[in-house]
């Protein structure tokens, strides 16, 4: 029974942090309707960019936090403006390409920057740790913050989403982007506040997930940003309640399924299930179906 709940908490930790890298996905593909194949990308800059301020700087951790989130907002904004906004109306295609170009560019340019090596990240925490059962069952500080910030995370881009002025641009640019202009919202504008959030959010992800697994290097992106791509399709994408779900499942599934049947097998089984899940609810949990009138 401890060993499961060990597991349960686990897995609630690594969701947590997929949540959070879904919902930068699920913004930008809600109100700008692309896929930023680059994000897992930006959760590695932002890991570098705390690693550099720690190691190199000797900053605090708040500190360092604070400035991977402005170094990856700015990085979002340039990427939009540079790599998506002219291909708005271009095919599908011709952004997925660019996207997975965006990508292999920041790979390759922190590959030259920092090297190949691995860099050993140290935890961004300091509180203790929390024992349960006798000692039996410990909660480690990574894990409780991790959790936290992904709650306080989804309160927060809920209510600045359905309360604020611009989160109510950005709900008008994702229903019509047409009716939104005419109706005196800047478009472009709202785009790149969507990107410089996700971005944000990519660097608060980067650092907890580097806190937790402590091994940092220029692919350190690339799996947790397709898992994430998977949750925030699992929970539907577009739903800020249906990233953050899809995620903590996602990541339960992986660590259950790695503890009890499969070490190997345990990010199959989390393809596996997504499958699963959309031959019978296409949209995701969350996700309502769109009829196109014709």
């Amino acid at each position: 029974m401890v060993a499961f709940l060990r597991f349960l908490i686990n897995g609630v930790s690594l969701g947590s942090v997929y949540a959070i890298i879904a919902l930068g996905y699920t913004m930008v593909y809600g109100i700008a309707k692309m896929l930023n194949f680059a994000h897992g990308d930006v959760i590695m800059v932002g890991a570098y960019i705390a690693f550099c301020a720690m190691a190199y700087l000797s900053l605090p951790p708040v500190v360092a936090v604070l400035m991977a989130m402005v170094v990856c907002t700015a990085l979002g904004v340039v990427i939009e403006g540079l790599a998506y906004r002219p291909l708005r109306q271009a095919a599908s295609l011709a952004v997925l390409i660019t996207a997975i170009g965006v990508s292999y560019f920041l790979q390759n340019g922190a590959l030259l920057i920092w090297g190949a090596n691995p860099k050993i990240f140290d935890s961004v925490f300091s509180v203790g740790s929390v024992r349960l059962f006798g000692g039996e069952l410990t909660i480690t500080s990574e894990t409780l913050l991790t959790i936290a910030a992904n709650i306080v995370i989804m309160i927060a881009l809920t209510l600045f989403t359905g309360r604020t002025k611009l989160g109510k641009a950005m709900r008008a640019v994702s229903e019509d982007k047409g009716a939104a202009e005419l109706m005196g919202i800047n478009v472009n504008r709202t785009i790149s506040l969507t990107f410089a959030i996700g971005s944000a959010l990519a660097a608060v992800a980067g650092v907890l997930l580097c806190s937790a697994y402590p091994t940092l290097m220029p692919t350190t992106g690339s799996m947790p940003g397709i898992k994430a791509f998977t949750a925030a399709v699992f929970g539907g994408i577009g739903s800020i309640p249906g990233a953050m779900i899809g995620g903590i499942l996602l990541g339960m599934i992986e660590i259950l399924g790695k503890a009890y049947i499969s070490t190997e097998l345990g990010d199959a089984l989390v393809f596996a299930v997504l499958i699963v899940v959309l031959l019978f609810k296409p949209a995701g949990l969350l996700g309502k179906p769109v009829r196109e009138k014709v």
